[in-house]
């Protein structure tokens, strides 16, 4: 299998052309209240608006896209945070797979507080590549105190129901998966036994170690079970060590996309 890894190179290479065009042009992030749970969480979203054009990553980009990364080290009683992925589109760039969102992206975010009875801070940075005809690494900050009472937000609800279903939810009735050494990595061959969820279905790996990538995958149908490859390389092509309950496949379709976690070895 032939890989393409991440073109880091590239768009810092393609960034310096539009250096000078003014970000504020380009993307923007604000903050929304979703106000607080029953269970005494906080809802809230950050919403990346795009210009015209341009579109950012997913938290797997592909082989031409750079991974969003948060750093919410200066927030205020912030005991834990829940992100909820939207159901990425897929692109193709230059020959190769990039992942991601066009227009505007609401990233729901659902905060625990350290201390129930003190409010929540949200402050931070979220690094990102954004794309047209050239790709920009980007730091944007942000800081919000999140509002208790505020109610229900129609964008943070509407990008809670584009997230990908789970496997119960799916249909999914049996996921393996078989390992095997190569000369760079290891070959994975996941089996997912699962209606369709339409068109030419698309199945993501996540190795779970940001050490390890994951070349793009092949994938076919025989009959309801899904079969899908990829290869599990480290940038210095050294030993690995799987965690098989970390591993997190993706399958996107016309109809529905599907989020799995774990792939327990097959059987015999």
């Amino acid at each position: 299998m032939k890989h393409a890894f991440p073109l880091l190179l590239l768009t810092t290479l393609a960034a310096t052309p539009a250096l000078s065009q003014n970000m504020d042009d380009i993307v923007q992030l604000d903050v929304l209240d979703g106000g607080r749970t029953e269970r005494g969480t906080y809802l809230g979203a950050l919403r990346l608006t795009l210009a015209d054009g341009w579109k950012t990553y997913w938290r797997a980009p592909g082989d031409a896209g750079i991974p969003p990364r948060f750093d919410w080290g200066a927030s205020r009683n912030l005991g834990g945070i829940d992100i909820t992925w939207p159901t990425p589109e897929i692109h193709d760039q230059n020959g190769l797979r990039s992942i991601g969102y066009t227009d505007q992206l609401v990233l729901p975010v659902e905060i625990t507080p350290r201390n129930a009875n003190k409010p929540v801070r949200l402050r931070g940075e979220m690094e990102l590549g954004i794309c047209k005809d050239v790709c920009i690494p980007s730091t944007l900050d942000f800081d919000h105190k999140l509002d208790a009472e505020a109610g229900r937000h129609p964008a943070i609800a509407a990008a809670f129901a584009q997230r990908p279903y789970s496997g119960k939810e799916a249909g999914v009735t049996s996921v393996t998966c078989r390992l095997q050494p190569t000369t760079q990595g290891v070959r994975i061959e996941a089996q997912i036994t699962m209606p369709s969820a339409g068109g030419t279905e698309v199945a993501i790996f996540e190795p779970g170690d940001p050490a390890i990538w994951a070349a793009p995958a092949e994938t076919r149908r025989q009959g309801n079970t899904l079969i899908s490859t990829s290869e599990f390389v480290t940038s210095s092509n050294g030993p690995m060590a799987l965690d098989r309950s970390e591993i997190r496949i993706t399958v996107l379709g016309a109809k529905h996309s599907v989020d799995i976690q774990g792939c327990p070895a097959a059987p015999g």
